[in-house]
């Protein structure tokens, strides 16, 4: 037995403990008690950098008009004043007459649009607490109960919540939850329950006013790739905790093409692989089925690379079934004979990444810096001079 496929058999067996490691960790985490509720809930503002009509968007922001909290506010911004979402967004506040809600139109100038648009809508908030979600997300009636009551535990700094996909409508959508549901997921568990790296996930970031203020807010983030990763780290910073809620929320994908899965994974690779060098290194550990059939080729298909394939089949789906259900994950679960393919196309993503700096994002192409820092490979489009007016406007008209 070569050198070669012994240690391949050994990263196959490490690989193995690890996806035992992860299952014990998302049943612990899915099953662990929600810390106790602050004597009373703050208000809190929940900003909502959109643009364009997402899958299910109707759906996606009803959930938040539904949550079940004292005091809250909706805030919605988008950089384009004839962006296709804004009527859907006019529509739904009327319809809800009972829940703050104020819809701006900012500029975007920085490479980064969320991080602008996060900007502009942490001026606007009017409460000492802020909640940022992603415009696809879909969330339950305790969803802020439970993420207020994370963050008002001694220490903590900024609370975000891992996510799972749903409603995909295409092959590559399936492929794309199976990745959130039972590779993405469970890692970001590990990584936080088991070895504490503190890190924060754009699904859900809730943090307090204060110390926002004190990193100098959104603006600083607006040329970084990973805007959330930068957000958890100066928290960080200041001596606060980073924690994942137990709440799982939910990514809706719809239809999704093989073009884009492929150019969003690996600019969330290239975006690990700048962040966090050797986590992105060590993610390599979660790939069981091809590190098994690795071992089974360099064996020459012996026995113990036989052993080695067919063991890490069996674990992955069987893990991968177990954390599903833990997290009430039926896309996953519908998609489970896919996982091998899924598993070769995360490697392949894993190893595209570790070389090159261009990423994709909206349809625009970039470079990411050593430091994380976008560069647009063409001049940036610049803004619509109609923005700023109509920000005032409707600002104005809510009583911004």
């Amino acid at each position: 037995m070569t050198i070669m496929t012994l240690a391949l058999l050994a990263l196959t067996a490490a690989s193995w403990a690890f996806w035992l490691v992860a299952l014990a960790a998302v049943q612990r985490h899915v099953r662990a008690r929600s810390p106790a509720p602050p004597p009373a809930f703050p208000m809190v503002s929940l900003l909502k950098p959109v643009r364009g009509v997402d899958p299910g968007a109707r759906e996606n922001f009803e959930s938040f008009f539904r949550l079940e909290y004292p005091t809250f506010e909706l805030l919605f911004a988008v950089a384009d004043p004839d962006d296709p979402v804004l009527p859907l967004l006019e529509t739904l506040r009327r319809e809800h007459p009972r829940i703050p809600v104020r819809i701006l139109v900012a500029p975007a100038p920085g490479p980064n649009r969320k991080a602008d648009l996060l900007h502009a809508l942490a001026r606007a908030a009017l409460a000492p607490v802020l909640v940022v979600t992603d415009g696809d997300m879909r969330v339950e009636p305790s969803y802020l109960r439970e993420v207020v009551g994370a963050l008002s535990q001694p220490g903590v700094g900024l609370v975000t919540c891992a996510y799972r996909g749903a409603e995909p409508a295409s092959l590559p959508a399936r492929l794309e939850a199976l990745h959130m549901g039972v590779t993405f997921l469970p890692s970001a568990v590990v990584a936080s329950r088991v070895f504490g790296v503190p890190f924060a996930m754009g699904a859900t970031m809730a943090l307090r006013r204060s110390d926002l203020d004190a990193i100098g807010g959104f603006a600083p983030l607006a040329d970084h790739l990973a805007d959330d990763y930068q957000l958890g780290a100066r928290v960080a910073a200041l001596g606060r905790r980073i924690v994942v809620c137990r709440h799982v929320v939910t990514s809706v994908l719809g239809r999704t093409s093989f073009r884009d899965g492929w150019d969003r994974e690996v600019r969330w690779a290239r975006c690990t692989r700048a962040s966090r060098p050797l986590g992105h290194v060590g993610y390599a550990l979660t790939f069981a089925t091809p590190l098994g059939a690795a071992a089974f080729l360099a064996s020459g298909g012996a026995p113990v690379g036989i052993a080695a394939l067919a063991g890490s089949l069996a674990l992955r789906w069987a893990v991968a079934a177990g954390i599903s259900r833990a997290t009430g994950d039926g896309a996953s679960l519908r998609a489970l004979p896919l996982l091998p393919l899924r598993d070769a196309l995360t490697a392949a993503v894993w190893a595209v990444a570790l070389f090159g700096h261009r990423v994709v994002w909206r349809g625009e192409a970039f470079d990411v810096d050593r430091a994380g820092r976008l560069r647009p490979r063409s001049p940036p489009v610049p803004a619509s001079p109609r923005a700023g007016a109509a920000s005032a406007d409707r600002g104005a008209a809510r009583g911004a």
